[in-house]
């Protein structure tokens, strides 16, 4: 039942739809107005450009409310409030514009929650892509307060709105704090107090030693994977061995272990605890550490992005198939410092990454306490104070 004074009416009853144009590639243009796409209402900022003649209908100005038609589930299909610069609008996103007696904002999270049933019935080429009517959208219904509940609800929102958002910012500069000391401690640029010894070139041969434990014989092994960007090891879901000439090898917890195709791309890592005797073909090479290195600190100094930049010539096989060999990783040289200095820069970057986390899980609890909140408030569940 709805509170009194709210009503029940479809999306389309609130607002207008209008279309983007398909701008095609012999109308870029170098300069002109950025023309908005799918991947621009992520944040991503390269733009083609248009210079052509104008349709008042295509054009975009900030604060314009946007749904994406067309696009990946939870990432770019849906509603957004596009943040700039002026633009025109694509093929695949509607432009939306609201009724007098609709508060843009209370709207937009409306439209968030509707997403959600959309997203939920719709089917798309894959699992994650959604491709939808028009009618998907304009007919799914909303509960609907009056002007002045909604513009009060829109506000309670958007201070968990500003919580949120300076939260992302405070994790995106301890990121950018950490990065800068990791290229600082692990280069020798800066040095710990209590530590001044000199730092000694060492070849990764001295460091770890390949791994090469026959795996179990039979159809099926427990095999683990790795992800890239350096987001660790994983049981893959796929048991079944390969063909008969196919070798597997058992890994064992606390190995380095990465991937020949994307070591570039940061498919590396330490093997967990949970993961000890999975197997893995040479494909995904695992090694040993020797008495010398401290685990976490070589995993910190290969997962620099300058380690990347200066060992991009490791890669071979071309763009498509750039493979890095135990041979030729093996023979690189690293400066090492002594054990103990190893030991206490790993610790400063470890607590450097729990900071982060912990300021994750305080951002994904705003998040879950700002849906449950619009669960309430966009139903009625929950009413709000309104100044007559």
């Amino acid at each position: 039942m709805l509170p009194e004074g709210w009503e029940i009416k479809r999306v389309g009853d609130l607002c207008n739809f209008t279309n983007g144009n398909g701008f095609k590639p012999k109308e870029w243009s170098k300069h002109g107005l950025p023309i908005i796409r799918i991947q621009n209402l992520n944040g991503n900022r390269v733009f083609n450009f248009y210079a052509g003649e104008l349709q008042e209908k295509w054009i975009v100005e900030p604060g314009q409310l946007l749904f994406a038609w067309a696009g990946t589930k939870g990432v770019s299909f849906g509603p957004s409030i596009w943040n700039g610069p002026k633009g025109v609008l694509n093929q695949h996103i509607y432009k939306l514009e609201v009724d007098k007696d609709v508060d843009r904002d209370w709207f937009f999270s409306s439209l968030v929650r509707v997403t959600e049933k959309i997203e939920s019935q719709a089917h798309g080429f894959k699992a994650t892509l959604v491709h939808v009517k028009k009618s998907d959208i304009t007919d799914q219904p909303i509960d609907v307060p009056p002007k002045k509940e909604q513009t009060k609800i829109a506000q309670i929102l958007s201070t968990w709105d500003q919580a949120i958002a300076t939260t992302e910012k405070l994790i995106e500069n301890n990121r950018a704090q950490k990065k800068a000391l990791m290229q600082q401690l692990l280069m020798g640029k800066k040095r710990l107090p209590g530590y001044s010894g000199k730092w000694q070139p060492t070849a990764i041969s001295e460091l770890i030693t390949e791994s090469r434990i026959a795996g179990t014989s039979g159809k099926e092994a427990r095999k683990i994977t790795i992800k890239l960007y350096g987001k660790g090891v994983v049981a893959k879901r796929e048991t079944r061995r390969g063909s008969k000439s196919t070798k597997y090898f058992k890994r064992q917890a606390g190995q380095f272990i990465y991937s020949k195709l994307d070591f570039l791309n940061g498919a590396f890592g330490i093997i967990p605890e949970h993961l000890d005797r999975y197997e893995s073909t040479l494909d995904l090479p695992a090694f040993d550490f020797k008495t010398n290195v401290d685990p976490n600190w070589f995993l910190y100094y290969v997962s620099r992005k300058n380690f990347y930049s200066a060992n991009v010539g490791l890669a071979n096989g071309g763009r498509k198939a750039r493979r890095v060999n135990p041979r030729d990783l093996l023979k690189l040289e690293i400066p090492r410092p002594d054990f103990i200095e190893q030991e206490a820069i790993a610790k400063v970057l470890l607590t450097a990454d729990r900071e982060t986390e912990n300021i994750h899980s305080q951002l994904l609890c705003l998040k879950l306490e700002k849906a449950a909140l619009m669960q309430q408030l966009l139903t009625g569940k929950r009413r709000v104070k309104v100044n007559q």
